[in-house]
């Protein structure tokens, strides 16, 4: 019998295995590895969240797909507290996670508007809404930026605007921290008849003015999806909802229904509880603003760039010429691993991504290595 190859797809390498050639270069430091790659919590939940978990009782049936109205009323809350929206329970749905929305989305909407087969999505991105599109069988489209660091909406042609069917917006975004124009890209979907899903994990993150959620400028039309895995540290319970325009997120929850996707009830439960608890997250943001200003020190002084604080997230994101070259010698001489720019896209081959998802000590043991203290 003769063997054929497949011709279908093929998954690419995922982009942080690549990094695991540079690892052997931090593990020679006797304190080991400083990871600031990827971008997963250091710091615990809080401790009414962990009893949440281990008491709610939830365990023992189906969670309701859509979310329970706990869980629901509790985001309804948060939303009206943080942004001053009024949302109705019944036009916000959870998620296991946003990074499963993100993903899955594009094959439920190319159900809803078959006809339609080009996800739009930010140049510089983290890489999820390219694959997302990917499997769905659709185009993806990168949308550059401005030199103000927003979407550049003009760019998209007529006929990308015409086969869209959707357009990712993120802010602050993933990895450059910057704050997009929420008003232009909610304006420009509704023009054009495009859903605007706008990806809002890191507005608890926003350093430059206030948080601010798409769903300020009205729900038709928009989505905007939130997650607790960074606000509350809770990215291995996967607890996330999506909420907006009444008759899209009633479309996908019940495609979502059908597939089965249900976030389990003892984190439905602790999700209510973590959304609930804003004192926690004033908390974290004063550990990545501290963490965030110690990690540019440290890393400006050694290589003599200017690092600034970004306007939102927990990221350092700066130009250094050849990233690999960069996260090498990070390597060899911080023991530290870092993200090259490639893996958000072409447009950012240039640049590293610095997660601050570690102590303050060890960054400070970081700064320690570079100026030549070491732990060899």
């Amino acid at each position: 019998m003769n063997s054929m190859t497949p011709q279908g797809f093929v998954p690419p390498p995922y982009p942080y295995d690549r990094l695991d050639r540079l690892r052997h270069h931090a593990d020679r430091f006797s304190g080991g590895v400083i990871d600031l790659s990827i971008g997963t919590p250091f710091d615990p939940p809080a401790a009414s969240v962990v009893a949440a978990l281990a008491t709610s009782g939830a365990e023992r049936g189906y969670p309701p797909s859509i979310g329970s109205e706990a869980l629901r009323s509790a985001a309804a809350r948060w939303m009206d507290r943080r942004f001053a929206v009024d949302v109705p329970i019944s036009a916000i749905a959870a998620c296991v996670g946003s990074k499963e929305f993100v993903v899955t989305a594009p094959q439920w909407l190319r159900l809803r508007s078959p006809e339609r087969d080009t996800v739009l999505f930010p140049a510089v991105a983290y890489p999820s809404y390219e694959m997302g599109a990917t499997l769905a069988g659709c185009r993806a489209v990168p949308v550059p930026s401005t030199a103000d660091g927003v979407m550049d909406l003009g760019a998209i042609s007529a006929d990308d605007t015409a086969r869209a069917l959707a357009l990712w917006v993120n802010s602050p975004a993933n990895p450059s921290g910057e704050l997009d124009d929420l008003v232009a890209a909610a304006a420009w979907g509704r023009t054009h008849g495009v859903p605007v899903l706008s990806d809002e994990c890191y507005a608890e993150f926003t350093w430059d003015g206030p948080a601010r959620t798409i769903l300020e400028h009205g729900l038709e039309g928009v989505i905007a999806l939130h997650s607790l895995s960074k606000r509350s540290n809770l990215a291995g319970a996967r607890v996330a909802f999506y909420a907006g325009d009444p008759e899209l997120v009633h479309y996908l929850s019940e495609v979502r229904k059908h597939v089965g996707m249900m976030m389990p009830g003892p984190v439905q439960a602790a999700g209510v509880v973590a959304l609930d608890d804003d004192a926690q997250v004033a908390e974290q943001r004063d550990r990545y603003r501290e963490r965030l200003d110690a990690a540019a020190r440290a890393i400006s002084q050694w290589s003599e760039i200017d690092i600034a604080r970004p306007a939102g997230g927990f990221y350092l994101w700066f130009r250094v010429g050849d990233a690999w070259e960069f996260a090498e010698r990070l390597a060899i001489e911080g023991g530290c691993l870092v993200s090259p720019g490639e893996f958000y896209g072409e447009a950012a081959r240039d640049h590293v991504r610095v997660a601050v998802v570690t102590s303050i000590e060890r960054i400070d043991l970081l700064a320690t290595r570079l100026s030549g203290g070491g732990d060899r």
